[in-house]
């Protein structure tokens, strides 16, 4: 036998022991080699829950029709919306994978847990009242107590060491600040604070989570801001008025919880230079879209495409309900969530800011079918 003969049998026996046992465990890795984080982690609200609350015992769901009527065969997976929420289209835009699965979906495999998965909770907030105040509601404590769950989960499937890379490399994102602004500071004893005060506890909150996912590992965290609370079709409802305005008070609360966060994010950045942790603001994207919606196509922003549009949200949008026949048209699909196209476009603008390219593939891909060369960034 020669020694061109005897090598390529040696390259067969390697290639052969390595597909069957050069693996740690049975678990690949299926995030895209391209992808700029090998997972995404999402926390906080129901403009991330992915249907964490599905099997929660609070009324604060919505897995069942028309919501996700856009979504892959009009399932209602528990999603707040007609289709993709914002943590899935973040989760497409950075090439990981095209949709963000929650922890909690009893369908969850092994397979999913390297590329990441969503612990947020509809209803949830910074302050622990905001989430027991509806009953079930999964705090960010308990939701970082899940992601610890989680990690060991984790490290059973692909080993402590791969483990440690994936969690250090990942995208963490955080939703949390709606409710306890438009809800708890509204509705509950919290409106006997003066809002700064208010404002000052929910940035303790929230510096005390990062810090416990930087314990924990996290390296890449990105803080959204509050979306326009003021312009949810329920604001315009209840505080605008005959012509259902956008509500400048609940705004100016929003906008004041914003700059307290930022400076909070900065500080705690400058207290911890590995952390590569940023506010990112997705409020005046979105206010820019509501503020001049011909430029961005929509037609209806004062309103929810479900039913009236005014008060409909959970329960009170069904498979009864009448619904608009074209939900690229409106901003908002019930009366406080947006509808996947203006998730879409709100991720297309903060991309922007941040000086991502739009055109690529992965980007371009979970824009679809958005015309980036078409959007307008100087509102």
């Amino acid at each position: 036998m020669n020694s061109r003969m005897k090598n390529l049998i040696w390259v067969r026996l390697a290639t052969i022991f390595l597909v069957l046992f050069g693996r740690v465990s049975n678990i690949a890795i299926v995030a895209n080699a391209n992808a700029v984080y090998p997972a995404v982690f999402a926390f906080g609200d129901s403009i991330f829950d992915t249907g964490n609350n599905n099997n929660l015992a609070t009324a604060s769901k919505c897995n069942f029709p028309p919501y996700g009527r856009d979504f892959y065969g009009g399932a209602a997976t528990g999603r707040f919306g007609n289709g993709k929420v914002l943590s899935d289209v973040i989760t497409a835009a950075m090439g990981v994978k095209d949709t963000l699965p929650a922890y909690l979906n009893p369908q969850l495999t092994a397979k999913d847990l390297p590329t990441g998965v969503c612990f947020a909770s509809g209803g949830s907030g910074l302050d622990d009242l905001t989430a027991n105040a509806q009953g079930g509601v999964l705090t960010m404590g308990a939701q970082l107590n899940l992601f610890k769950q989680y990690i060991e989960k984790l490290r059973a499937a692909v080993g402590t060491h791969k483990s440690s890379k994936i969690i250090s490399k990942a995208l963490f994102i955080i939703s949390a600040g709606n409710n306890d602004v438009a809800f708890a500071y509204s509705f509950t004893i919290r409106r006997t604070l003066v809002f700064n005060v208010y404002a000052d506890m929910l940035v303790e909150s929230s510096q005390n989570f990062l810090k416990s996912l930087y314990q924990l590992g996290a390296r890449h965290v990105w803080v959204l801001s509050t979306i326009p609370l003021g312009c949810l079709p329920a604001a315009r409802s209840t505080f605008g008025g005959s012509l259902r305005a956008c509500v400048d008070f609940e705004n100016v609360l929003a906008q004041t919880f914003n700059g307290m966060l930022s400076s909070s994010v900065s500080s705690l950045k400058a207290s911890l230079p590995d952390y590569d942790v940023k506010f990112v603001d997705v409020y005046t994207p979105m206010l820019d879209i509501i503020t001049n919606p011909s430029a961005s196509g929509f037609q209806n922003v004062m309103n929810g495409c479900c039913g009236s549009g005014t008060f409909e949200m959970g329960t009170f949008c069904n498979r009864f309900t009448f619904q608009c026949p074209n939900t690229a048209a409106y901003f908002f699909w019930d009366v406080a969530h947006p509808s996947e196209r203006a998730y879409q476009l709100t991720v297309a603008k903060l991309l922007h800011a941040q000086n991502y390219d739009l055109t690529s593939h992965h980007v371009a891909k979970a824009l679809h079918p958005l015309n980036v060369s078409n959007i307008n960034f100087n509102n």
